[in-house]
């Protein structure tokens, strides 16, 4: 087989008509309980199907092809991997709220549009506070139903059986990576060191390690097999994160659609600041500890702290760090244990989630 684009993109769009026909059933069941919940629905609909890289149900699909699922008989298998979508939908939701997020995708974020639900309306109260409850509850609503379409979605119950220690680990490790990232931002500074553990465990492990566990386990892999999906997936998430730490920074509004500085804004303890802080030169550190986490920064705030992270030199650091963790993943897929088309498809997905400009 060779992987191209068209078999990543056909995936892509196998995934997304299996969360269409899952959304369409839940809307009907929320519409019996209340006209009043149809905002619910359409919102959750459209944050899941709007955009999106679909990247964790790709690598948990490729996990089931590595440990030798044919091809021919995977449509129950993409339902299942699907699932993953929402769980990512629940994480992404709770970020906005926690991080204050305006936008998300080039869109408001989910608090935001329930924030004008309620302002549009003329509810009383606060807006703020009905859309951040809202974002909450719809959060919460994604991720029980991620469990109904990982239940449902026709493998026979000992393959979801098989694949839950690793769906739970993968919940459990990304809420765990969202409270530290939390505290992280509640410190002064970090360690590049301590950084680099929020990015493992709040969206490396999440990302790719996980998935591809869950994907084996479907299948019903060894433990050699999940062995080196770990040593595939731990470095090229790290790696995943370290680009979309750098995009934090320096991505295009355009392209990302996150307004420009927004990390700066949010006073994100990445590795890149505290590369940034442990090799900067005074006026560089100074920057840094005088304008992360100004709310209110603007432009040249931002400029500010971007020629700072250049000129430390934490910029190239931390694509140097990318590089080795995208050649020490791919080196892994080597060792003989996955089938050489997933090999194939895994090491264009490292390379694509790793190099992309969004």
């Amino acid at each position: 087989m060779n992987f191209s684009p068209l078999d990543r993109d056909d995936l892509r769009e196998r995934i997304g008509v299996e969360l269409t026909a899952f959304l369409a059933e839940r809307a009907a069941e929320l519409g019996e309980i209340s006209a009043d919940l149809d905002p619910v629905a359409s919102t959750i609909r459209d944050f899941v199907l709007d955009g999106g890289k679909r990247l964790r149900p790709a690598f948990a699909y490729w996990g089931w092809r590595g440990a030798g699922g044919a091809a021919a008989s995977d449509e129950a298998v993409v339902r299942a991997v699907a699932a993953l979508e929402l769980v990512h939908a629940c994480a992404l939701m709770h970020d906005d709220v926690m991080d204050g997020s305006a936008t998300r995708r080039g869109a408001p974020s989910v608090h935001e549009r329930f924030a004008d639900v309620h302002r549009t309306a003329g509810f009383a109260g606060s807006p703020t506070g009905f859309g951040r409850a809202a974002a909450i509850l719809l959060g919460d609503l994604t991720l029980v139903w991620a469990d109904e379409m990982l239940a449902a979605s026709g493998l026979p119950i000992e393959a979801t059986v098989r694949a839950r220690p690793a769906y739970d680990a993968m919940r459990t490790e990304v809420m765990a990576g969202q409270y530290l990232d939390v505290l992280a931002q509640a410190q002064p500074s970090v360690s590049a060191e301590r950084a680099l553990r929020v990015a493992r465990y709040k969206s490396a492990k999440y990302t790719v390690e996980r998935p591809l566990h869950v994907g084996g386990l479907l299948h019903g892999c060894s433990v050699a097999l999940l062995d080196c999906y770990s040593a595939y997936g731990v470095p090229v998430g790290e790696a995943f994160q370290l680009r979309d730490d750098l995009l934090g920074v320096y991505g295009d509004p355009e392209v990302t659609g996150k307004p420009a500085g927004d990390d700066l804004r949010e006073g994100k303890q990445t590795v890149l600041i505290a590369l940034t802080l442990e090799h900067g030169a005074p006026a560089e550190v100074a920057a840094v500890q005088g304008l992360l986490g100004d709310p209110l920064l603007d432009a040249a705030g931002v400029q500010t702290l971007r020629e700072a992270i250049e000129s430390s030199g934490a910029r190239r650091r931390v694509e140097t760090l990318i590089t080795v963790r995208l050649e020490q993943g791919v080196a892994a897929l080597a060792q003989g244990q996955v089938e050489p088309d997933a090999a194939t498809a895994l090491a264009e997905l490292a390379e694509m989630s790793t190099l992309r400009r969004a």
